[in-house]
């Protein structure tokens, strides 16, 4: 930006950010001692509102279509002059706060960038989900990406080119992002996630919407999966070290964390079965819109009167025995993570490269209410690479770096279902959250690798006849269920569904498409 940076509030500590928030009534503090926040209108990302700037470094380069939306250069320079008019006749340049810092754990391919906000929630959000950096980096810090938030600016939808007075706009050429008319945080770290997913390939890195853990015999373990799905409760583990929690890129030295934080659902939120996340939750976090009770304070996990999708960020150092910095060496397993809630698909399935690639480019599962706007209950998708709205590159370029990593690196892949058993959602039951961990830990462990296996009529899945400790009856999911030819059809409905969104990816290998569900 070529506007001058307040320094009296750029990289301010989390105790002064904490306070100002709390001083501009942007907040309260909880009983937990986490600052509780609310979002405004937006309680979840607003993708119809995310645009990239179309130019000659993204014509013929992004994957434009309903989830990648271009608009002109000459519409971002015009939203960009607005915002510094407005910034200068309101005087905002001594209120603004700015975080510098970096995406990226392994520095050698690490992005220098600069968060500026008008809020002061925001500003802590970037501390302590980015990664901080050093005050002697600090000292002659340029960043390589700027993001610019200004929550009570808004766009002119019918000469400015957005769909709404909201807008999310990266710039490429111009190595900049604005955001308006939103105080989702979450599209803070998604638009710089989205940065990684243009620049990492070119590089040879492949860049994954995932989480990572570690287990004391050095075998890591990646977690692919949408909001919802179980991503950060399956890796926030006791038993072994949480590398990160969402965002990753797999190098030829192994995988690296992009953030310094994690950014977990709150909902339903249990103390025993999700003790990491439960005691990040102290000061230093922020929760997003867990209703507060009034006379104790207490956060209440189970009220979604504001929305389903509660969140809270905090520092990745806040989860005991987390990996700092937060890098490891190439995975052993990779688990595709799905919440079914048609209730069809196998709790656990091992994949080969070209099953892994299928179901890597389908990206399915059953979208939960509240991760975005509109979503009120489950409803089926397909957000191919497990993250569409945060990937800008056609959806082949990624599975290929996937295919190379895993032959590379003889990578074990599974995929797991979180979602429902023994009918749909309403009928069914979500499977018990015990058994899905010991079905992770046996592939993790290579239990699993010498067991023998079905394979699944319609779906071409190959699913264990057995699982330590867990009842052999719930892995075949149509022994589940009391109506077997309601299943049959629920089944070969779902099927249909893969295969119909499998067509948008053709020209593609015989061999990846033979991978994928089979009906006569």
């Amino acid at each position: 930006m070529d506007f001058t940076i307040n320094e009296g509030r750029r990289n301010l500590p989390v105790p002064r950010l904490v306070e100002a928030a709390l001083l501009r009534n942007e907040g309260q503090l909880s009983a937990t001692g986490s600052l509780s926040v609310r979002t405004g209108k937006f309680t979840g990302r607003s993708p119809d509102d995310k645009f990239i700037v179309r130019d000659e470094i993204t014509a013929n380069t992004v994957d434009w279509g309903k989830i990648n939306h271009p608009i002109s250069e000459e519409n971002f320079d015009s939203i960009l002059q607005r915002m510094k008019k407005h910034i200068s006749k309101n005087k905002l340049e001594e209120t603004l706060y700015t975080f510098d810092g970096y995406v990226g754990a392994d520095k050698s391919l690490r992005l220098p960038i600069r968060v500026i906000t008008d809020q002061a929630w925001h500003c802590l959000f970037a501390n302590q989900i980015f990664i901080n950096a050093t005050q002697t980096e600090l000292i002659d810090f340029k960043p390589d990406f700027t993001l610019l938030s200004l929550n009570d600016f808004a766009s002119i939808p019918d000469s400015e080119g957005t769909n709404s007075d909201t807008f999310i706009i990266i710039n490429f050429k111009k190595n900049l992002i604005l955001m308006g008319s939103t105080s989702y945080a979450g599209e803070i770290k998604k638009s710089m996630f989205s940065v990684m997913n243009f620049l990492l390939p070119k590089k040879g890195v492949f860049p994954m919407h995932c989480s990572t853990n570690l287990g004391r015999d050095g075998r890591s373990a990646l977690f692919f999966g949408l909001s919802g799905t179980g991503k950060t409760t399956l890796s926030a583990d006791e038993n072994r070290r949480l590398v990160g929690d969402d965002e990753h890129g797999w190098s030829d030295s192994g995988v690296f964390n992009f953030e310094g934080g994690c950014y977990a659902k709150c909902i339903n939120l249990n103390k025993e079965k999700e003790p990491q996340i439960w005691n990040a939750i102290k000061f230093g976090s922020v929760m997003e819109n867990v209703i507060i009770d009034s006379f104790s304070r207490e956060p209440d996990f189970a009220d979604s009167g504001l929305t389903e999708n509660t969140r809270v960020v905090y520092p990745l150092d806040f989860i005991p025995g987390a990996v700092i910095p937060s890098v490891c060496g190439h995975p052993s397993v990779v688990i595709f993570l799905t919440a079914d809630a048609f209730g069809v698909l196998p709790p656990i399935s091992r994949l080969s490269k070209e099953g892994a690639m299928y179901h890597f480019m389908s990206g399915y599962t059953s979208k939960l209410a509240g991760t975005e706007r509109g979503i009120t209950e489950p409803k089926e998708t397909f957000s191919q690479c497990f993250g569409a709205p945060f990937m800008p590159l056609k959806a082949a370029e990624y599975a290929k770096l996937l295919g190379e990593k895993i032959t590379e690196h003889d990578s074990k892949v599974y995929l797991i279902n979180t979602g429902w058993s023994g009918g749909p959602y309403g009928i069914g039951k979500r499977i018990d959250l015990k058994y899905t961990r010991l079905m992770v830990s046996a592939a993790i462990k290579g239990i699993l690798e010498n067991s023998s296996y079905e394979t699944h009529d319609i779906f071409n899945l190959q699913y264990p006849v057995s699982c330590p400790d867990v009842p052999s009856s719930i892995l075949n999911p149509r022994n589940t269920w009391h109506d077997k030819d309601q299943y049959d059809f629920s089944a070969k409905r779902l099927a249909r569904l893969f295969i119909n969104n499998f067509k948008k990816f053709e020209p593609i290998s015989d061999e990846i498409i033979g991978a994928g569900p089979h009906l006569i």
